[in-house]
């Protein structure tokens, strides 16, 4: 087992998690409540807890290239049985955030369906499922992994050839174009 060294921490870290996050990380006591509930403890290199702890402990890149970050569902449970009402699953966000922008990806299929439903949503207003399938196979390479379920979906309606028209897209594109201005 490696033991951290605490005082070579980024203490800096710390403080722009709970900027971002707008939580107290330093009221987190490590109960693992967090870990407890999470349905994803098992594919977790990190578990929930520790990773708070990491954060307290100023470890950035140990948090930041986490395979945790990138598997979490954000499903709240962490966030629920929290004692201390940190919002753990927001927590969780923001590192998986700072991870991206530092280029930090542990897990690259993760974040390229990540990256393929967010084109989506922001190029037809909601996710177009086929297209959201295509570029994210294409992305990934990973062409014969799924290919049973196509014909299946296509002949349950589950996939449309063409995106659904929706109300309210420009709206959607001015919530990503807000985004990138950084608002």
């Amino acid at each position: 087992m490696k033991i951290l060294d605490l005082s070579a921490g980024d203490r800096d870290f710390l403080a722009e998690v709970e900027s971002r996050s707008g939580q107290n990380l330093k009221t987190c006591y490590q109960c693992g409540n967090c870990t407890a509930g999470c349905p994803y403890t098992f594919a977790y290199d990190i578990p929930v807890s520790q990773v708070m702890r990491l954060i307290q402990a100023g470890q950035r890149e140990m948090v930041l290239n986490s395979k945790s970050l990138w598997l979490c569902a954000s499903c709240q449970s962490c966030t629920t049985r929290c004692p201390n009402e940190i919002d753990v699953a927001k927590v969780m966000d923001v590192c998986r955030h700072m991870a991206r922008e530092s280029g930090c990806v542990s897990e690259r299929t993760t974040k390229l369906f990540t990256d393929a439903f967010l084109q989506s949503v922001e190029t037809h207003g909601r996710a177009y499922e086929l297209g959201l399938m295509a570029r994210y196979t294409l992305k990934s390479g990973r062409f014969f992994d799924n290919i049973a379920l196509g014909p299946t979906a296509l002949l349950h309606n589950k996939l449309s050839f063409k995106p659904h028209p929706i109300q309210g897209k420009e709206q959607v594109a001015r919530i990503f174009e807000r985004f990138r201005k950084g608002e």
